[in-house]
């Protein structure tokens, strides 16, 4: 899975993959106990995953809570107008004129991967 994809996603969906991978971790430590070395590095792993699902599942609650609240201060008129289509085809149409594509899209998988790498 690419970085800036696992990154930008849904955080509540994220949370939970950490939090699966974590117990599964967990779990595995448990059946590797008697190897202390794998116990000890599942263990840690376990934990830094269990602890990044926290904080993804923290943080798309404190996003929910924010969202609401500026939706609530937002009157419904404009909530309406800000929703609507003609709206956001005008929106892309300014984006697309101040922003335009400044280099073509890269055709294979090798290009693809040698702009991903060249720009960082």
């Amino acid at each position: 899975m690419a970085l800036q994809r696992m990154l930008s996603g849904d955080p509540s969906k994220s949370s939970k993959v950490y939090l699966a991978i974590g117990l599964l971790s967990l779990v595995k430590a448990i059946a590797v106990r008697n190897d202390r070395d794998r116990f000890r590095r599942e263990i840690v792993d376990a934990g830094l995953f269990l602890g990044v699902g926290f904080a993804l599942r923290r943080f798309s609650r404190m996003k929910a809570q924010k969202r609401r609240e500026l939706e609530s201060q937002v009157p419904d008129w404009a909530a309406d107008v800000i929703r609507s289509e003609a709206t956001s085809k005008g929106l892309q149409t300014i984006a697309k004129r101040r922003f335009g594509r400044s280099e073509p899209e890269p055709k294979t998988v090798r290009e693809r991967a040698r702009g991903v790498f060249s720009t960082r």
